[in-house]
């Protein structure tokens, strides 16, 4: 069995923190990809809307999928 050192306390402290910030930037993408949208084709608000839903979405997906991986134990990741 593997000691937890410092290092790898880091490790895991800063694995863990990419995946809230990856749900903040899905969120941010599809924010501003329905924003660019919105812009070119006309449709305000209705993209933006779509783009956070969608965003929301995706970002909850990743959390979902990386919760299930810790619960899985440090085999599958």
């Amino acid at each position: 069995m593997k000691q937890d050192t410092p290092s790898r306390q880091i490790h895991a402290a800063a694995t863990e923190g990419w995946h809230g910030a990856s749900f903040v930037s899905s969120i941010l993408a599809g924010t501003l990809l329905g924003y660019l949208l919105d812009g070119w084709l006309g449709t305000e608000p209705w993209l933006v809307v779509v783009g956070i839903i969608l965003g929301s979405y995706s970002g909850f997906m990743r959390l979902w999928h990386y919760s299930k991986k810790m619960e899985e134990g440090p085999r599958a990741r």
